[in-house]
């Protein structure tokens, strides 16, 4: 007997789901969403110090072949790269127990225009058991980097 209230109610509780489908939020009309701005396609780029990060970054820059020229001194350059990077290495309990020696890094970076002051891109990335340190995280900041922030040609 109590299957049998029980089957009515989820039926009726089905058919108030289909009659009342979820609404999708509206945007208002003439507004636009504001867009990232893009950075152009060639542009100079200062790569600050970052307590040693900046030197795989900027290889993997190099590597990725993002459209950006870095430049060693920050007069010359029209936007800065700035960020974070931090290692930590697999402890005693790490390697007994999974049997893991890969370190887990985080880094994150952030593009200023140098002009404006304005913040035109940011990312972050975090890397569990990361084989090869700090360059897996360098590498994904400049293939997001040329894939997100950079203006096509």
């Amino acid at each position: 007997m109590k299957h049998l209230i029980g089957i009515p109610a989820l039926l009726l509780l089905a058919a108030a789901a289909y009659a009342f489908p979820r609404q999708q939020p509206q945007q208002a009309q003439g507004v636009q969403q504001p867009q990232a701005a893009k950075i152009p396609n060639g542009s100079k780029v200062f790569v600050a110090p970052m307590g040693g990060f900046e030197v795989p970054l900027k290889k993997a820059i190099k590597d990725k072949k993002v459209p950006m020229e870095v430049v060693e001194q920050r007069e010359q350059a029209d936007y800065e790269i700035t960020g974070t990077s931090e290692s930590k290495k697999a402890g005693a309990a790490k390697k007994i127990i999974l049997g893991s020696w890969h370190s887990d890094e985080d880094a994150s970076i952030k593009v200023a225009d140098l002009k404006s002051g304005e913040i035109v891109y940011g990312y972050a990335v975090h890397k569990q058991d990361s084989a090869h340190g700090q360059r897996s995280t360098a590498e994904a900041c400049a293939k997001h980097l040329k894939d997100e922030a950079i203006a096509p040609k």
